[in-house]
């Protein structure tokens, strides 16, 4: 896959790393060939498919991202622009957090917790705070409640990279190319054209009642929020880009049908096996099924 080099900055769940061969796969076979080739991805997350896109395919002319969650795209945009002063800062969280006992580091993420959801900090402060909040959190979840605070307990990790100065800058250095976006992920939509790809990973259908993980906003992410992404993907089609949307795999019990399968019929649908390890429960970890939407067909 190419000298693969800058990776995610943040640990995210649904992250897709360990995926990244299944989306080439999926891609258009020629798609090197294309000329002035518009990548977009609405729902950006931790960026592992725009990292490695980016450096697999040169001929990208202009790539735009977009997530509704107003700090991550803070921490996107403080990385592009200032990322020598958020590197400072985190290396500074970095000695006072490893310096500490494990009561006091307890006390010290509090602390910092407490800061990062009063929300009147600076984009340096916010950004640096959220990617130590990652790195120390337990299990590197992202979830807030209904106020929008985030609200993940201590995590208990010897010694975490709090500060990974080597992969900030080379993420930095691509995202240069890059147009960075907050907002609802329809506001993408003026992109769509002939020589655009759209990667589309939003929060998954929870499998059950009880494993619902969709909570990075206050509003969560239900069955209309999918059937109004699958007309998006209908309309964006209809303007001729090219798109790979991911999502789980689960079966309605009414019907004994796949959701997406009856709702995205009109588009090639494949399963792919993927490893979930960023999860609350320990058993529910391991190797799921999830499904893979496009309209291209590569023969």
């Amino acid at each position: 896959m190419g000298n693969f080099k800058a990776k995610p900055f943040v640990k995210w769940a649904g992250g897709k790393t360990q995926l990244l061969g299944e989306i080439k796969k999926s891609l258009p076979k020629n798609l090197c060939q294309y000329h002035d080739l518009t990548y977009v991805e609405p729902f950006v997350g931790g960026g592992a498919v725009l990292f490695w896109i980016l450096q697999e395919y040169p001929n990208i002319s202009k790539a735009i991202v977009n997530d509704i969650n107003r700090e991550l795209i803070c921490t996107y945009r403080v990385i592009k622009t200032c990322v020598q002063q958020l590197i400072g800062e985190l290396e500074v969280m970095q000695a006072q957090y490893i310096s500490r006992n494990a009561e006091e580091r307890k006390n010290y993420f509090l602390e910092k917790r407490k800061l990062f959801n009063a929300k009147n900090i600076s984009d340096i402060e916010t950004a640096s705070l959220f990617i130590f909040l990652n790195r120390t959190c337990f299990n590197g979840l992202y979830r807030v409640n209904s106020k929008g605070e985030f609200n993940v307990p201590h995590g208990k990790y010897t010694n975490p990279k709090i500060c990974d100065r080597d992969n900030l800058l080379a993420v930095s250095e691509l995202l240069q190319r890059v147009e960075i976006m907050c907002g609802d992920f329809a506001e993408t939509e003026k992109f769509a054209g002939a020589t655009t790809i759209y990667y589309l990973d939003p929060p998954y259908k929870p499998l059950s009642e009880t494993s619902s993980f969709t909570s990075y906003t206050k509003d969560g992410f239900n069955d209309s929020e999918q059937v109004r992404l699958r007309d998006f993907c209908s309309r964006i089609a209809q303007n001729n880009a090219m798109f790979i949307a991911s999502n789980s795999d689960p079966v309605e019990v009414k019907t004994g049908k796949s959701f997406f399968e009856q709702i995205y019929s009109q588009f090639v649908i494949k399963r792919v096996i993927a490893s979930r390890q960023i999860n609350a429960n320990p058993r529910s970890r391991g190797s799921v099924s999830e499904i893979m939407i496009s309209n291209v067909v590569n023969i």
